[in-house]
């Protein structure tokens, strides 16, 4: 069975430095495209991050950038985390809940960012003490074959109940991984002033979110759906054809 293929590469220098618009390589340009294998996204200091693009396996002819912070560099993932933090800082949280799995890596820096001793965690790892119903199921676009149940420790209760809380996460795309770990936290007495979300994909979560809780996701950046062109990716929506891939 063949594979089709458009514009995609490896991921391996991908998430390790940030570079400014003046050092961003041909194909990876600001603007309305179309992007080559990487899609740049403006940072609020003014810096670029070039993201990967990595096709829907559900409809390949559409991509979208991809972040992964767990693969970037450790000056990466501190920078990204602290801009994350200032974003949230105006909410003046008295907790931060790190999202797994890619939010933990992000959520320590938020938190000492914030001046919080600690971040609380949810997991997708259920320890033999912990509480079925204190567990919510989610799926993820990245492993919509996946269906996994996100728990919180019951020792982590006394911390949350009655406290202003704002989640943290690596992006945010169809909502699902969200809005699941968002109603667990809800029901044992939090509040949810925030979701902190390095990249927030397209607008397909506001749907899933709905619009009081699609009002309190902030972001460090935005990237929208991709469609594919002959020259690569754009937009969706702008001048997209699916004749532009490639059968291998």
């Amino acid at each position: 069975m063949t594979a089709r293929t458009h514009f995609t590469e490896p991921t391996t220098s991908y998430w390790q430095r940030f570079v400014s618009e003046e050092a961003l390589p041909d194909g990876v340009r600001p603007g309305d495209g179309p992007w080559r294998y990487g899609y740049p996204v403006k940072l609020p200091d003014g810096r670029f991050l070039v993201l990967p693009i990595r096709q829907l396996r559900a409809d390949p002819s559409l991509a979208v950038a991809s972040l992964i912070a767990n693969q970037a560099a450790l000056e990466v993932v501190d920078a990204l985390g602290v801009m994350l933090a200032r974003l949230l800082a105006p909410y003046s949280p008295e907790v931060v809940v790190g999202m797994p799995t890619l939010g933990l890596s992000l959520a320590p820096v938020v938190a000492r960012e914030l001046g919080l001793e600690r971040m609380l965690p949810l997991s997708y790892s259920r320890k033999y003490w912990y509480d079925q119903a204190l567990s919510a199921q989610v799926q993820s676009i990245t492993a919509p074959d996946d269906a996994k149940r996100v728990y919180l420790d019951p020792n982590l209760l006394p911390l949350l109940r009655g406290r202003r809380v704002v989640l943290v996460d690596d992006a945010v795309s169809s909502g699902a991984t969200v809005d699941a770990p968002w109603r667990l936290v809800e029901s044992v007495g939090a509040e949810v002033i925030a979701c902190g979300v390095v990249m927030r994909q397209s607008e397909r979560w506001m749907a899933t979110l709905g619009a009081e809780r699609a009002a309190k996701v902030v972001g460090v950046f935005d990237t929208p759906v991709l469609a594919a062109v002959a020259g690569g990716w754009v937009r969706q929506g702008r001048d997209a054809v699916g004749g532009g891939l490639q059968e291998i």
